[in-house]
């Protein structure tokens, strides 16, 4: 019951943000007034395979810290569950296997910056063709990011 409440609650969010938009012109296509939109934003080749966001260098992956992947666990739980599961689609993609695609770091600015990302990084618009919905800001710190990486982690580690 919690779980279809906590659903429809970030489902309702969503749809209000999302009623929210700004300008959505392509870019440099006129305005009402005959002015351009401004070009798209630049990418860095770290931002290209790192997305953007707080996290500005690689994250050191050493072995699994099973302390900290336990709060991963329950950061996970607490503000993931509601539309991501580890292993099929639901509101957004499966995560249970995202660090074979992606790097520690792109997901935890994904995590930290969600609306940058799938507005603006290449990777997060095709994310967002296919999951028409941003994921909302979970207020989560770089820590419990980290820590959602490492829980992430011991799920690819314990599936076949």
């Amino acid at each position: 019951m919690y779980r279809i409440r906590s659903l429809a609650l970030t489902l309702g969010t969503l749809a209000l943000v999302a009623g929210c938009g700004g300008d959505d012109r392509p870019d440099g296509e006129a305005r009402p007034d005959g002015s351009a939109a401004a070009s798209g934003p630049s990418f860095t080749a770290f931002e290209l395979e790192h997305g953007v966001g707080p996290i500005t260098s690689e994250v050191t992956l050493a072995p699994v810290d099973a302390e900290k992947a336990a709060r991963g666990q329950e950061v996970f739980e607490f503000n993931c569950e509601a539309c991501h599961m580890l292993d099929e689609r639901f509101v957004g993609p499966p995560l249970g296997r995202v660090l074979e695609r992606r790097s520690a770091a792109f997901v935890m600015n994904f995590i930290l910056n969600p609306e940058q990302m799938a507005r603006e990084h290449p990777e997060g618009q095709k994310l967002l063709a296919e999951y028409p919905l941003v994921m909302p800001f979970q207020n989560i710190s770089e820590d419990e990011a980290r820590a959602i990486v490492e829980y992430l982690r011991t799920v690819m580690e314990s599936e076949p």
